[in-house]
């Protein structure tokens, strides 16, 4: 075994968090058992006020895995599942794993082509989502390998009362499918089961394939991620280490979704896995996550930027009781040092004894690889690693590590590091490199810079830094400047196309309520960007949205504002085109003009006459030649 001698300057920083840890070896599902066995009595997670206890979990799991046993699915197989955050996603979930598949997991209100797409990259054989996206799995399913079509629909999971309601309301819109479909509903799925008397269970070790997540990566580009049992226990293991305050019945706010790894990896089977308690969010909004909270008292929170933006402006929070709160983390997204500030004070005014908690990491590796320690604070920075978790800065692209305090990009290493990317071993090869320190290195295509004492601060994405007059910006700072303002809500920046400059920066506001979107507005914010920013980071121009675009995850999209961008400027070639073409045509004409009025016969002089009386008026036909000479024309057409 190739000895580790990667530097570990964190290592007499962390507090109460062990540097290193025994890790589980079996699977997911084994995970979950071993800890139903032990808090028999402790709820796994509730749904929309229905408690669901470790036990029936585990029983409803086995049943599930019975029938999809009985259906066909074997080790190996990929099974995709587009669900919320509901009972049949976690059933689904943990008997994929249970039989020895791989969980396939997609946003459910992706578009039509995208599941095609997500489907046939990963070759599931069989897919579970709700009723009300049933037409949208059927439409492309001749263009797929898939077998079989799980329906499941909320409802089933709800108790009496809840379900009349729910009928009434969110039931009644959704459309009724034939009776004839060619699908399997949950109800009857589950059911199959029964008939299965074989063994349905196999055996997996801790480096066997469990889930595929899809990220971007570094290239932009759609792949699918190939993670493995342990790199989700691992993950448990380690967010439970960098948390000692908790405890077996602590209750997690699950409002990011599943197919999301902070959603999966954090808010779900961390909890599970480590004898918490879910409290499970079909469908976000900052109103029922409010509620929610106070309604079931929680201990941990955790979401994007934009989810806690929204948070402090809700009027239902006035007044709210979060004391009960043990730990509040902020990660897919940078958090800005402003919002950290308002959510910190928001938190204190409430009764909450603690500080919002940033944490760091990629799809790549689950999602989190370090977080800010309980114990010891550093405005900007994203934390110190987990335990077992190795983060270095070097040359972008290179294994060259920069010094403490050099900006450069991010490399971490770990237990909860992919397997590959799926069907795409040249970007595993890219990605995934091995150095002579003896560990197995992601590169993130992030830009950070690490300090001496082992902290962490994320800088930028590398693709998003914008280069502007030979001079890197980087949005995210130009964003915690703006947000800084009074009249700011939200802000995106981001480089546009310049022939000169390269790019030039832009800004994009949402204002607070009761500020208006005039010219005196934006004076005032650009007035305001002169103190803080330097002349070459100045946002050329601010624009002003009600709104601004949110990925399906929650984040500001600002690839989306980029396109739009582009797609202007693009246009605004075209129209110029058109009109240089114009100006060329009407310039040629007007040469051809010139040229023909030049080769006109000159008029004849007439013979000299003795000059007109002083009073005498000039004679019409002399008036009339006068006006049509040559040379009077060619400065018309001069001065026009």
């Amino acid at each position: 075994m190739t000895e580790i001698t990667a530097k570990t300057p964190w290592a007499g920083h962390t507090g109460d968090v062990p540097l290193h840890l025994d890790y589980f070896d079996g699977s997911m599902f084994e995970a979950l058992e071993l800890v139903a066995k032990k808090y028999p009595r402790n709820i796994a997670f509730d749904f929309m006020g229905k408690p669901t206890t470790y036990p029936q979990m585990i029983e409803e799991i086995k049943k599930c895995a019975r029938s999809l046993k009985t259906i066909g699915v074997r080790a190996g197989d990929k099974v995709t599942i587009a669900m919320p955050n509901c009972p049949q996603a976690i059933y689904m979930f943990y008997a994929v794993n249970l039989v020895g598949g791989i969980a396939n997991m997609i946003h459910p209100l992706s578009a039509e082509k995208e599941i095609e797409f997500y489907l046939n990259e990963s070759e599931s054989v069989t897919a579970i989502t709700l009723d009300q996206f049933y037409n949208k799995f059927e439409s492309i399913r001749q263009n797929t390998k898939v077998v079989n079509i799980i329906i499941a629909s909320v409802k089933d999971e709800l108790s009496k009362p809840v379900r009349a309601g729910y009928m009434l309301t969110e039931g009644r819109k959704i459309a009724k499918i034939p009776k004839d479909a060619p699908v399997i509903r949950w109800k009857e799925f589950m059911n199959m089961g029964k008939a299965c008397f074989w063994n349905y269970s196999v055996r997996r070790t801790g480096d066997d394939p469990a889930v595929i997540l899809y990220s971007g990566g570094t290239t932009g580009t759609t792949k699918g991620i190939v993670l493995t049992n342990k790199n989700f226990n691992a993950l448990g293991q380690q967010v439970i280490a960098a948390n000692p305050m908790f405890n077996p019945g602590d209750k997690m706010l699950a409002a990011m979704p599943l197919f999301h790894g902070f959603g999966l990896g954090v808010c779900v089977h961390t909890m599970l896995s480590q004898g918490g308690r879910c409290i499970l969010v079909p469908r976000f909004t900052a109103k029922s996550y409010a509620k929610l909270i106070t309604k079931y008292h929680c201990n941990f929170i955790a979401g994007v930027p934009t989810l806690y933006e929204a948070l402090l402006r809700l009027p239902s929070m006035e007044g709210a009781d979060l004391s009960s709160l043990k730990g509040v983390f902020s990660g897919g997204d940078s958090l800005s040092i402003e919002l950290k500030k308002k959510l910190d004070k928001f938190l204190y005014a409430h009764g909450a004894p603690v500080q919002v908690r940033e944490g760091y990491g990629t799809t790549e590796t689950v999602t989190a690889c370090c977080l800010t320690p309980p114990h010891m604070f550093k405005e900007g920075s994203i934390g110190l690693p987990f335990p077992d978790t190795y983060i270095k800065i070097v040359e972008p692209d290179t294994d060259r590590e920069v010094p403490y305090g050099q900006e450069g990009e991010i490399l971490l290493a770990g237990p909860t590091v992919m397997k590959e990317y799926m069907n795409n071993p040249e970007e595993t090869a890219q990605t995934l490199r091995t150095h002579a320190d003896g560990l197995t290195w992601v590169y993130t295509g992030d830009l950070g810079m690490m300090d001496e004492e082992g902290f962490i601060y994320f800088r930028q994405r590398i693709k998003r830094m914008i280069v502007t007059n030979g001079y890197n910006v980087y949005p995210s700072q130009l964003e915690n400047i703006l947000d800084g303002h009074d009249y700011v809500h939200l802000s995106c920046v981001i480089g546009v196309k310049d022939p000169i400059k390269i790019q030039r920066v832009k800004a994009f506001v949402v204002l607070k309520p009761g500020y208006q979107p005039t010219e005196a507005c934006k004076k005032e914010l650009l007035d305001y960007c002169r103190k803080h920013i330097a002349k070459y980071a100045m946002p050329s121009d601010i624009e002003f949205r009600e709104e601004l675009p949110k990925t399906l995850v929650g984040k500001v999209a600002y690839r989306v504002l980029e396109e739009e961008e582009n797609a202007k400027q693009a246009q605004k070639a075209v129209e110029d085109a058109k009109r240089a073409e114009e100006d060329a045509k009407r310039a040629e004409a007007a040469k051809a003009e010139k040229l023909s009025a030049t080769k006109k016969p000159a008029a004849k002089k007439p013979a000299p006459k003795k000059p007109a009386h002083p009073t005498a008026k000039p004679e019409p036909a002399k008036q009339a030649q006068k006006a049509d000479t040559p040379h009077d024309g060619q400065n018309n057409d001069i001065k026009e």
